[in-house]
């Protein structure tokens, strides 16, 4: 009726692309944090849930993001910010290392609290 899932998946991806191409890096990393938030919310779900492969696979995704972001910091302009914002995004990793192997919802809530803060802070910017 609706179909194909594939199809709409392919959509997606191609329309990702297309903003991701056509992004300024300030735009670049707010897509980076909204996909780690959304991320966050289904690491949690998937505990929730007692599925433990998925969550896996979402902390996973919200880890390799959060290097992406530490990876692409400027700290030649960024200076003490840039390094703040290093040992947030660090902080954020160890915390769902440990919340993955507790199986804590708090603890990845307090992540997405530290990035929440940190996703206003760019958009700000860019207003």
């Amino acid at each position: 009726m609706y179909g194909n899932s594939n199809n709409f998946k392919q959509y997606q991806d191609a329309d990702l692309a297309i903003r991701t191409a056509a992004a300024t890096p300030h735009q670049l990393v707010i897509m980076l944090l909204n996909g780690l938030l959304d991320e966050l919310i289904r690491a949690k779900g998937h505990i929730q849930a007692r599925r433990f492969e998925r969550k896996t696979e979402s902390i996973t995704k919200c880890i390799d993001i959060l290097n992406a972001l530490t990876s692409a910091l400027d700290y030649e302009r960024g200076g003490e910010l840039a390094l703040r914002l290093a040992g947030l995004y660090d902080y954020c990793v160890y915390r769902l290392y440990d919340a993955s192997h507790q199986l804590s919802v708090e603890q990845i809530g307090e992540v997405e609290e530290i990035l929440r803060n940190i996703q206003e802070g760019w958009e700000g910017m860019g207003a």
